[in-house]
């Protein structure tokens, strides 16, 4: 079986889950940043891991799994918000439904520690985001737990 993880991480958070899902897949397995991914039609499962932007994956991360097709796929998003929250629940949603051709095995979130430049300049906004009152739990997320929960989801579905 071919594995492609592809992940997009402006702070280091999505690349630390992208690396515990390819650290814990076997068989033929490649990981790369969006910028530099392949095309995933020569691959027989996916994993895709975003930072969420505006309440859905950041933008290079839904061009990417817009073009998955048929595949199977697991998506996993890093965010400021709560997991569990409704904010990551739509955001979720929004990346299944770019992912509408492929079979979603399955699916992650955890907070991430957010930028603190993100979070000053969110905090000037007329309405702030949803997320900023959940971003001062987000410090040093992911962490050792949020891993482990991550690598033992990956392990029971393949």
């Amino acid at each position: 079986m071919r594995v492609l993880v592809v992940y997009s991480s402006q702070t280091g958070n999505t690349r630390k889950l992208a690396e515990a899902v390819f650290e814990t897949l076997g068989g033929d397995k490649e990981l790369y940043p969006v910028q530099e991914a392949p095309d995933p039609a020569g691959y027989d499962f996916l994993a895709v891991g975003f930072w969420l932007q505006a309440g859905k994956p950041d933008p290079k991360s839904a061009e990417y799994i817009g073009k998955i097709g048929k595949k199977s796929l697991f998506l996993f998003a890093t965010h400021g918000a709560a997991a569990g929250s409704d904010h990551a629940i739509n955001a979720m949603d929004a990346a299944k439904a770019l992912a509408s051709e492929a079979d979603i095995i399955g699916t992650y979130s955890c907070q991430g520690e957010v930028n603190p430049k993100v979070l000053a300049k969110a905090k000037t906004k007329p309405e702030p985001p949803v997320w900023i009152s959940d971003a001062p739990n987000a410090d040093g997320h992911p962490d050792e737990a949020d891993i482990e929960v991550l690598k033992y989801q990956i392990s029971e579905l393949l």
